[in-house]
């Protein structure tokens, strides 16, 4: 995705410690952040605080904040993991979408009828557990390297696709890239969760049921 111009001045602008800059870029994503969150939580005052630990994590990200990547992007990453702690902290488990759903990449829409996410998989009580464990794990894993070597394009590519349902050729049209990337992202990371099952004992392991084939 390409980076916004504006959002690259200022975040140059913050570095340079202009306090203005800061004030405008809350002014520009906090509305679209604490929707996000209060889709999720339902609750003003501790989706506020969320936000702002989201800014905060911003801050302290900063100096290894690479230009390239899309600061919406960015924001909405470290608002997803921060939420991800609040649930965890409230006893709620975090299902999939961990990634959020932005203006520039998914759509914040309800999934498609047909796409069947991993956590509501309609299967025996114990092996679903274990199976949404599995995936909850792996997932949150891979997620969290990606967002370490700022690979957000394979991350929303991948809400895109098996959250959202679309096919190779719309979320390539949603992003902006070819649908033969498109194809490379969903390859790697199911080969990447096939390696995982298998290491895990879970060798027959249903991805096309779990909309992740």
């Amino acid at each position: 995705m390409p980076v916004d111009e504006t959002d690259r001045l200022l975040v140059q602008r913050i570095r340079q410690g202009d306090s203005q800059a800061w004030e405008e870029l809350i002014a520009r994503y906090e509305g679209r952040l604490l929707a996000f969150v209060m889709s999720r939580l339902g609750k003003r005052a501790v989706s506020e605080d969320v936000v702002q630990e989201a800014f905060l994590g911003f801050v302290v990200s900063l100096p290894n904040y690479n230009d390239k990547t899309p600061l919406e992007s960015y924001l909405f990453a470290i608002a997803a993991h921060k939420l991800t702690d609040t649930l965890r902290r409230e006893g709620r488990r975090p299902t999939i979408p961990l990634m959020a759903a932005t203006e520039t990449s998914v759509p914040a829409a309800e999934p498609r009828a047909n796409v069947r996410m991993a956590s509501s998989i309609a299967r025996s009580g114990e092996r679903r557990s274990v199976e949404e464990a599995f995936l909850r794990e792996t997932l949150e894993s891979m997620i969290a390297s990606w967002k370490e070597k700022g690979e957000y394009e394979r991350m929303m590519c991948m809400e895109l696709l098996f959250v959202l349902g679309l096919q190779n050729k719309e979320a390539a049209q949603r992003l902006r890239i070819s649908e033969q990337a498109v194809a490379n992202h969903k390859h790697f990371v199911v080969s990447k969760l096939k390696q995982a099952a298998e290491a895990s004992l879970l060798r027959d392991l249903n991805f096309e049921s779990l909309g992740l084939s």
